[in-house]
Parts: C-alpha cells; sequence; structure tokens
C-alpha cells in the first residue's frame, strides 16, 4: 500500500459514499435544519459534508464547546515523543463550508418537539439531528477509582489535560519504576490503542536509558487487538519490560489506592510510580439521557445509515453508537459521517442516495519507524455493520515495509484532520 497523501486519503474515503452535488431545483421553502451534537471525527465531518455538498441548502449547525479539539488518535504518539502538543490541536476551519459553529454545549433533546436546549437555556430546532458525542468513562467501574483520582491515577482517554498529566508523570520516572496500565473490557475507544500507549510508554523509558524499569498491563480480557504483532514488538524492542497479565494469570482485579499508588488483584499487591486506569466505557450523557442507547450504554442504530433505532429522526455515529463489527476508530466514525452526510442530504434537499460503503484502518506505532496496521471495509448485512474484507499486518515484516507503514500513518493523520476540520 502506498504512503497515504491528504489527496488519496481523502479521495479514497469519498469512493463508494455517493457524494453528489445538489440538485439545481429545490423545493421553494425555508431552509431544512441539521443540527450536529459533538465536533469529533463523526461530528464535525457530518456538518462539513453536509453543509458544503448542499451549496447551502441545508442550514447547518454544529454544538461543540470546545474551540479547539484535541485528537485522541495520535495523541500516544505525543506521549511517546513523537510528535508535539501542538500537531494533535485542531481549530474548526468549518465556516467557509457554511457552518455555524455554537461553542457551548448541548444540556438536552427534546425528541417530541425535535429540539436541542444549550448550556445557556436557548434552544436550536431540527429537522434531522447526527448525535455524536463521542464515550463517557464509568468513573465506578475500578473499585477505588473515581473522577477525583484520576488526578492521581489518570486515564488520558479523552485528550486534552488528562493526556498532559500521564505525559508528565511518566516523563518524571526514574529507573526501576514501576508502571501499572488497567485496560479497559469490551466495547471501548481505539481497541488497539491501550496496547500502542504501553508501546510508546516503553519507547520513552527505553530512551531515558531505564534497565530496570518495568510496565505491568492488567487486562479483563485474554485477547486484544493486534496482539501477536504487540507481544512480537515488545519482545523486539523492551524484552523484559512489558508483562501483560489476563484474567486467568492476574485472578481480577480487586481495587486501586490513589493514596499509596497500589493496584490489588487477586494474585498480588503491586506498588506502582504510575498508574494509567482506563475504565469501562459508554455512549455520551446527552445520547443516554435522550433514550437513544439501550442496555450496554451505546446507541444501537439502522446499518444502512446509522439512524438511530429509536427515533427516525435522529443519527448516531462514531464512538458512541453500535457499530456491529466496526471498531470505534477516528477513522470508522469519519467514514460513518460520508455515509450519514448522503443520507441526511437525502432526506432534507433530495440528493441521491446509494448503498452504504463503510472503511476503517487503525495504525499502531511499536517503536520508532516500526507501525502495524488492522482495517477492513464493511456493509449492511443481516441487521448489522459486517465485515466484508479485512488485513492486518502480519507478524516478521522486513523494516521497509514497517517503515512504510509508519510514513503511511502521518500521511493518514495529515489527511483525516484537513477532512475534517477543513
Amino acid at each position: 500500500m502506498i504512503s497515504m497523501t491528504r489527496r488519496h486519503f481523502s479521495t479514497a474515503l469519498l469512493v463508494g459514499t455517493g457524494v453528489l452535488a445538489m440538485p439545481a431545483m429545490l423545493r421553494a421553502q425555508a431552509k431544512p435544519r441539521l443540527v450536529v451534537i459533538g465536533g469529533g471525527p463523526a461530528g464535525a465531518t457530518v456538518a462539513r459534508y453536509v453543509a458544503k455538498d448542499s451549496n447551502g441548502a441545508i442550514d447547518v449547525t454544529l454544538v461543540e464547546p470546545a474551540k479547539k479539539f484535541i485528537t485522541c488518535f495520535h495523541s500516544n504518539l505525543y506521549l511517546g515523543d513523537y510528535r508535539p502538543w501542538d500537531s494533535i490541536a485542531h481549530d474548526y476551519n468549518l465556516a467557509a463550508a457554511g457552518v455555524k459553529k455554537v461553542d457551548q454545549a448541548a444540556a438536552a433533546i427534546d425528541r417530541d418537539k425535535k429540539e436541542v436546549r444549550l448550556a445557556d437555556g436557548s434552544v436550536l430546532p431540527y429537522d434531522r439531528l447526527v448525535v455524536a458525542p463521542g464515550i463517557d468513562l464509568d468513573f465506578g467501574s475500578v473499585p477505588g477509582w473515581s473522577e477525583a483520582a484520576a488526578e492521581v491515577m489518570p486515564h488520558a482517554w479523552k485528550a486534552g489535560p488528562q493526556t498532559q498529566l500521564l505525559k508528565k508523570q511518566l516523563d518524571a520516572l526514574e529507573d526501576g519504576a514501576t508502571i501499572v496500565m488497567i485496560a479497559p473490557p469490551n466495547p471501548y475507544r481505539c481497541p488497539p490503542g491501550p496496547y500502542e500507549r504501553v508501546s510508546c510508554m516503553a519507547a520513552v523509558l527505553k530512551k531515558k536509558g531505564h534497565t530496570k524499569s518495568r510496565i505491568v498491563v492488567i487486562d479483563p480480557k485474554d485477547r486484544f487487538s493486534k496482539m501477536a504483532l504487540f507481544q512480537e514488538g515488545w519482545q523486539n524492542h523492551y524484552p523484559g519490560m512489558v508483562e501483560w497479565m489476563d484474567p486467568k494469570m492476574h485472578g481480577g482485579l480487586k481495587s486501586v489506592d490513589p493514596k499509596t499508588m497500589t493496584v490489588v488483584t487477586d494474585l498480588e499487591t503491586i506498588k506502582a510510580d504510575l498508574v494509567n486506569v482506563i475504565p469501562k466505557q459508554m455512549a455520551g450523557k446527552i445520547a443516554r439521557d435522550a433514550g437513544l442507547a439501550n442496555a450496554t450504554g451505546y446507541c444501537p442504530i439502522d446499518p444502512t445509515n446509522m439512524k438511530s433505532a429509536n427515533d427516525p429522526n435522529i443519527f448516531v455515529l462514531g464512538d458512541a453508537s453500535i457499530a456491529g463489527a466496526m471498531p470505534k476508530s477516528a477513522f470508522a466514525a469519519n467514514s460513518q459521517a460520508k455515509v450519514v452526510a448522503m443520507a441526511v442530504r437525502g432526506e432534507l434537499a433530495g440528493s441521491r442516495t446509494f448503498p452504504a460503503r463503510y472503511s476503517n484502518t487503525c495504525w499502531s506505532i511499536i517503536a520508532p519507524d516500526d507501525t502495524v496496521k488492522i482495517g477492513g471495509r464493511y456493509e449492511a448485512k443481516d441487521g448489522a455493520i459486517a465485515e466484508v474484507e479485512g488485513f492486518v499486518s502480519k507478524t516478521g515484516e522486513g523494516k521497509d515495509e514497517r517503515r512504510q507503514t509508519s510514513e503511511e500513518n502521518m500521511g493518514w493523520y495529515k489527511g483525516i484532520v484537513a477532512d475534517i476540520f477543513g
């Protein structure tokens, strides 16, 4: 696969999504209104594509309190000294496409009135609503841990101050330190993410000359994404530094204690110098409060267009959705957004629509010039989004191939942030 440039990325994502210009003739009425909640890879992409591809025929409002978006994707690279902080912080350049951005949070959704109430009490009426709030963290899912405890044992699973706190703690470690990561249960944002983070932490320790430090992963799962590739990479680049423990090994996580910096499992009590707790996750609160989620905490959707299974006027996409075989990733969210944009333009402006085609690729850095990937193509099948073609890097690949994958990863990042934020 050739290195991915911004041009190649944007072109590839448009294939199969049916992006066409708006029909010249539209009904003589007030502009239909699209409101989008959440300015991440899902929401911002929908807003931008609906606005620009409808040529202003649809009134598009994006509700997002952040004035800059810090990408969770590639935040591990900041942690591992592969990227500076400013390179993962992005302005919203959506006005040129015709998007109106409201710099505050959405407080509630009134599905009967088809209105979004904002934090200041004002109301935005909608004809169609896109809900893309990302994930919330279940702070009660790890005994002894809490939102307050995250200031000592950070999660850094929502990019921002928590990411910077974890980086500060990592950089302060002396040789002989013990890092403990509490990995999350399925399903969660970015399946390979915790293990890429382990690799990035190990790279920092190695760079600083650590020979006695160790990283212990307490995992509730018995397998994880790209497992063979990560374990091969840890052995090749950081021999003896990473210890991954599945439930059969640790017997279950009992508790953590931020005051004593200890992690208790059925097997042992570990005294740590840094604890990274990545807890159970669920759809963002606004989606759950609106009755769009089911008992899993995530939102069921129609696989043909990402429309909420609970409301025909609402689309739910990105990390908050139950997207079948598709993982919760930035690439997946951006791909889903193209399908949603097509569906919205079809419903509100009469544009042609085509069967949904989804795609995803996830890259993971293991060491400098050693990056691996996994991905696939997806379609609606038997009531769910199903994988129709998949690929994954192979163990034992040569240095040139891994270096090329690293370059492809950086090219993809440059392309996707331009595609999302303008």
